[in-house]
This record gives C-alpha cells, sequence and structure tokens, in this order.
C-alpha cells in the first residue's frame, strides 16, 4: 500500500509540475513571446516536461527522507526581451506558474469540502488532500524570492534600478542560498502551507 501511495503521490508531482511550467508559458505567450510554444512546451504531456533529477530522483530522496514529495519540471524556455511589458512582463510569467498551482489547489480543497459534507469515500478526499498538499507547496516554495525560483523574478520587477545590487548579488549566490534554503529553512514554509491548506480544505 505504501508503494502505490508513493506512485501516486509522484503522479500528482508530475501533473502539478507540469501544470506550473506549462503556465509560465502560456503567460509568456500572451505576453508577446512564443518561446515555449515554438519549442513544442505548451502542452500536458508530461514527457518534453520531465526532468531526470527533478522529477525523478529528487522525489525519490525527499520522500524517503522526510515523508513527503517535492521535485520540478524542465524550466518551459522564454525569452523576457520579447515581453510586450518589460518591467512586470517576467514577474506575471514568473506568478503564473505558482498561481496556477494554488487554483488547482483551491479546485481539489473544494472536492475535500464536498466529500467531507456529504460522505463520500475516505479515499476519494484522501486524493484530493494530496493534491491540495502538493499543489500548495510547489506555490510557496516557487514564491521564495531567491534565483531561480519565481519569487526572484517578482522581486526583481517590484526592486527600484537603485537597488540592483540586491537582484546582483541574489543572481551571483542563487544557487548557494537555494540550497542553504532547503537543507536549513524549508520548516519556515510549512506554517504558510499549512494556513492556505486549512483555508483550502478546511480540515
Amino acid at each position: 500500500m505504501q508503494g502505490i501511495d508513493f506512485l501516486f503521490s509522484i503522479a500528482v508531482l508530475v501533473f502539478s509540475v507540469v501544470i506550473h511550467e506549462v503556465s509560465h508559458g502560456y503567460a509568456a505567450n500572451a505576453l508577446g513571446d512564443p518561446t515555449a510554444k515554438y519549442a513544442g512546451r505548451l502542452t500536458l504531456n508530461p514527457l518534453p516536461h520531465l526532468d531526470a533529477f527533478g522529477s525523478l530522483l529528487l522525489p525519490l530522496i525527499t520522500y524517503w527522507a522526510g515523508g513527503f514529495i517535492f521535485g520540478w519540471a524542465k524550466p518551459v524556455p522564454y525569452n523576457p526581451y520579447n515581453l510586450s511589458n518589460q518591467k512586470w512582463g517576467p514577474a506575471a510569467v514568473a506568478a503564473a506558474g505558482p498561481a496556477a498551482n494554488l487554483l488547482v489547489a483551491l479546485i481539489f480543497g473544494i472536492f475535500v469540502r464536498i466529500a467531507t459534507a456529504v460522505e463520500l469515500p475516505s479515499e476519494f478526499a484522501s486524493i484530493a488532500t494530496t493534491i491540495v498538499f502538493i499543489n500548495i507547496l510547489l506555490a510557496v516554495f516557487n514564491f521564495v524570492p531567491i534565483p531561480p525560483l519565481d519569487g526572484s523574478k517578482v522581486l526583481f520587477s517590484a526592486l527600484p534600478s537603485r537597488y540592483g545590487y540586491v537582484q546582483s548579488f541574489l543572481e551571483q549566490w542563487g544557487f548557494v542560498l537555494l540550497l542553504l534554503f532547503i537543507f536549513f529553512f524549508f520548516q519556515v514554509l510549512f506554517p504558510v502551507i499549512s494556513l492556505l491548506f486549512r483555508l483550502f480544505t478546511g480540515l
């Protein structure tokens, strides 16, 4: 049974990260950049999006190390210089991914509430709660303002030009800072994740 739960969680993760990346591509396309479209990445077929480490190996590591599933897909390519709005366009493209995950979480959170209210089989609620949790986790994590996460693009668009040194520092040290965050500070996200989970599901 544990193996089935793990495989289902992997399937939910893949479904969620594909929606995340495709949303980036559609947002970029809507704002004038067809790079993702021409690269064949505006598809829900998971195969073009899968990343050997982020979509397969990392979920295994996080599941066996911490009991939860986490990972990512290949970033959808886009050219920010093609965007119609050069200041806020990159932020809109970046925010589209986490926003899509929150929308998925909200929809399945409503399913959880319905399942609880009409006393549907517990398996239905269990499936929906897994989808809600993984999508909230992806959204909250990706809003962290450390490159290459989506939150950094939003931060850079909002920063006045006089704070360009902040962007330079984060871009230079982003990978190191991200590793430090994942290994030592990831738990600070869980109060936010728990709050959103309760708001969406009522559990």
